[in-house]
């Protein structure tokens, strides 16, 4: 067979590509367990254990059974556990038990703090866990979100877990202000090493629905949404404002959440502040994976690594993440 004159690249881009050492030597990022916090939904009572049905793989676990997920964690290199509690009981109006120090979140802390004292937690600041309409704050007379009044209760929370130890208080209820109010609350009762990640970024997005199974606030909620305080999808002006209001307001970390419908977002906000910058892979993003990936349409491992990467090449220098035990092990072969 006569071939034609071959053109010959000067510059051929596949050469590089050719073996596992050089795809190895020019790899631009690189995913590591250090990029990884692990979100646990935890229970109240003992020796408790519920599978999460719209999260395949995810449970709710009682104290006594996240320990074990806690120093499994650590013995594979995870920094942190994000904690999201499960209350069935004591939800009000007012949202009373957000600041109970004898409540689920303080105690769960306070045990992890003296069982792990190496392990990073953090916990979530909001009130939807706490609240009988499960809404992230306070509301009026017509349902709407009240902001200042809010913003008391979170500073009382965010007081009570750093009081029983918590490393990084998350606020993740999206109203103005309440960066500086916590941060101040903070450095007035001398937790001045206590760090803020910020859910500077936060979307009215489709993606929560089975993380608001797990933690019961869906049926509380019911039909109503958030999007008078959390952000419109269309909008990524918006957010970089958000960002360098929370910045300057005292915070240490800041997230964007969802995590790959918006990995524009993270870019953006990375490279125009350049601070620590997170991205959560919520649990809608987990549950479409988790579906695929049980069906024997994609291949678990690789789709993955690949979609955490993702976040990395983004920008964010970690991710939330449910895989984050199953990533581990795998980053470890």
């Amino acid at each position: 067979m006569n071939f034609p004159p071959r053109y010959v690249p000067h510059s051929r881009m596949r050469r590089m590509r050719k073996d596992d050492f050089s795809r190895r030597l020019m790899r631009e990022h690189t995913l590591t367990a250090d990029d990884l916090i692990y979100p646990v939904f935890v229970l109240e009572g003992k020796g408790q254990e519920e599978n999460v049905p719209s999260m395949p793989g995810v449970k709710r676990q009682s104290l006594d059974k996240l320990l074990y997920t806690a120093e499994e964690a650590l013995n594979l290199g995870i920094p942190m556990l994000a904690l999201f509690p499960v209350v069935t009981q004591n939800k009000t109006e007012l949202a009373e038990e957000a600041y109970n120090p004898e409540g689920l979140v303080p105690t769960v802390v306070r045990t992890l703090r003296e069982k792990f004292p190496e392990l990073g937690i953090m916990t979530d600041v909001a009130l939807d866990p706490y609240t009988i309409h499960g809404q992230d704050g306070l509301t009026d007379s017509n349902g709407y979100v009240l902001n200042d009044e809010t913003i008391d209760v979170l500073v009382k929370q965010a007081l009570c877990h750093a009081d029983a130890g918590a490393q990084v208080v998350a606020p993740s209820d999206m109203m103005d202000g309440r960066i500086m109010a916590i941060r101040e609350a903070l450095e007035d009762a001398g937790h001045i090493h206590t760090r803020i990640m910020a859910y500077s970024a936060k979307y009215a997005s489709a993606f929560y629905g089975p993380f608001r199974d797990a933690v019961g606030s869906s049926g509380n909620l019911g039909k109503a949404d958030k999007k008078t305080y959390q952000m419109d999808p269309a909008n990524t002006n918006e957010a970089l404002q958000e960002v360098a209001l929370d910045i300057q307001e005292g915070a240490d970390m800041v997230m964007v959440k969802p995590g790959m419908p918006y990995l524009d977002v993270v870019r953006r906000v990375k490279e125009e502040f350049g601070v620590p910058t997170y991205a959560y892979q919520v649990s809608g993003e987990y549950a479409m994976l988790q579906a695929a990936i049980q069906n024997g349409w994609l291949d678990g491992e690789k789709v993955i690594l690949e979609s955490l990467l993702a976040f990395k090449r983004a920008g964010a220098d970690g991710i939330l993440t449910y895989y984050a035990v199953e990533a581990a092990k795998m980053l470890r072969k």
